[in-house]
């Protein structure tokens, strides 16, 4: 009975997108988010941002790490939601330059070397964010049909399908339109399950906010120090924020970050107490905190807490699928912009996603720390032109790029024993916090050398 609920609300979420899809594809709505030859409004805009950033896999992991590390575990991944205010202000550079993207830019200062670097890790980016929301689909339903052994991979091949079909259909106008609709589902959703839990009886706000997880808070710390120092360049490399700092006009633009910020934020925060609350209780981690969830909660608090996943999973499965679709078609030129074009690149991108979740590893916060790692390279490069006014050399940026390359690989490699030999005999959190450090240090000596060389 319980699947049936979800199935069922998750289907009437399903087709509202349907009704709220765009009737009529055009090229410039598929790939520049336009209706009708208008840019979308503020409303519009702050929506998109939020649920397209606090997708499933965000809500598991802030869940997830408030369960383990207590509320510096939340407040760690909340501490991401800085790359709001961060990335308004990379793209109002960048607008300030006369930029129309990251590669425009890019490409002016250190060529097709310079955007063909950042592609690589854009392109990774996005294909993670098709793996991590499509795997979190497979454990929701896993976790509601234990019974059924292949009951996640066809739900992983359901949404893919369903999400695939609309998304193919508008592009980035599809994902805009009904991304606000798929926002106010969620809050709505979301906002009962939440009213209910600070309602109860053993529910404790000093409690939550004094919470040392089942496993102590350190961990948290070390956390919310490697994100304030991902969180410069981490908006940067996620082309689904930057594809919605070019659309509208500056002020437009300006102020959606800035409600994105604090919208988002909240939501994360709150979708982290029900981890908190887990620990404090003393329940029991079972598989991804889902079945932990169903003991705790009755039915229909729990039903709305997998809703608003797979909400979140759906709503940023269409806007990565749009933002691949922009990078191959606009910026690589590996397809006609066309409206086939851009489908194919979408069917390929969810074909690969889909793939990955067969791979096996379910650590959800795996590919934000290596994506976030990648994406460091751009943080001493930003720092230099934006801040400082410098000129930085191709040298200098292919070597901030290589550590940064160097350093996510041996986050990800961390348990092969070549790698194991020279990372410290730490916590695997403390060895990302000293992996983001040396890649900082590489980048930013090797901008320094290279502005001052320039500069004589």
């Amino acid at each position: 009975m319980l699947s049936l609920y979800v199935i069922a609300t998750f289907g009437v979420v399903v087709l509202f997108s349907f009704l709220t899809a765009p009737r009529r594809a055009s090229v410039e709505g598929f790939f520049q988010g336009q209706v009708a030859g208008r840019a979308p409004g503020l409303c519009t805009l702050v929506l998109s941002q939020v649920t397209t950033w606090i997708f499933a896999r965000s809500l598991m992991n802030s869940a997830i790490l408030g369960y383990y590390y207590g509320a510096a575990g939340t407040l760690a991944y909340a501490a991401y939601y800085l790359s709001f205010l961060s990335g308004g202000y990379i793209v109002g550079q960048l607008r300030l330059r006369g930029a129309a993207s990251v590669q425009d830019w890019l490409g002016a200062r250190f060529g097709t070397v310079g955007q063909s670097a950042y592609n690589v890790v854009v392109a990774l980016r996005l294909l993670s964010e098709v793996f991590a929301n499509l795997l979190v689909v497979g454990l929701i339903f896993s976790a509601v049909l234990p019974e059924m052994a292949s009951a996640g991979t066809l739900a992983i091949v359901a949404v893919a399908v369903l999400g695939l079909a609309y998304s193919a259909w508008g592009g980035l106008s599809a994902a805009l339109r009904t991304d606000v609709v798929q926002m106010v589902l969620f809050l709505a959703v979301f906002g009962v399950a939440f009213i209910y839990l600070v309602t109860q009886p053993d529910f404790s706000i000093v409690e939550i906010a004094t919470s040392q997880g089942a496993s102590g808070a350190r961990q948290g710390w070390v956390l919310l120090i490697v994100a304030l120092l991902q969180v410069f360049s981490y908006p940067a490399h996620d082309p689904v924020m930057m594809d919605r700092g070019f659309i509208a006009d500056r002020k437009t633009t300006r102020n959606s970050f800035l409600h994105a910020f604090w919208l988002s934020a909240l939501c994360i925060l709150a979708f982290g107490v029900f981890g908190i609350h887990a620990a404090n209780l003393g329940a029991a981690y079972e598989g991804q905190l889902l079945t932990t969830w169903a003991g705790m909660f009755p039915s229909w608090v729990f039903v709305a807490l997998l809703v608003s996943l797979l909400v979140s999973a759906l709503s940023t499965l269409d806007s990565a699928l749009s933002s691949a679709a922009r990078l191959c078609v606009e910026e690589l030129r590996l397809a006609p912009r066309t409206l086939m074009g851009g489908r194919v690149v979408m069917v390929v991108f969810m074909i690969l996603g889909g793939a990955l979740t067969l791979w096996g590893n379910t650590t959800l916060f795996d590919a934000v720390a290596v994506s976030g790692t990648a994406s460091m390279f751009l943080t001493p490069v930003m720092v230099a032109v934006f801040v400082f006014g410098w000129s930085v050399p191709m040298w200098a940026y292919l070597t901030s790029f290589g550590a940064a390359i160097l350093g996510a690989a041996a986050y990800f490699l961390r348990e092969v024993a070549m790698v194991a030999k020279v990372l410290p005999d730490a916590p695997k959190y403390e060895q990302l916090l000293v992996i983001c450090v040396f890649v900082l240090l590489v980048g930013f000596a090797a901008v320094l050398i290279g502005a001052r060389r320039v500069a004589d």
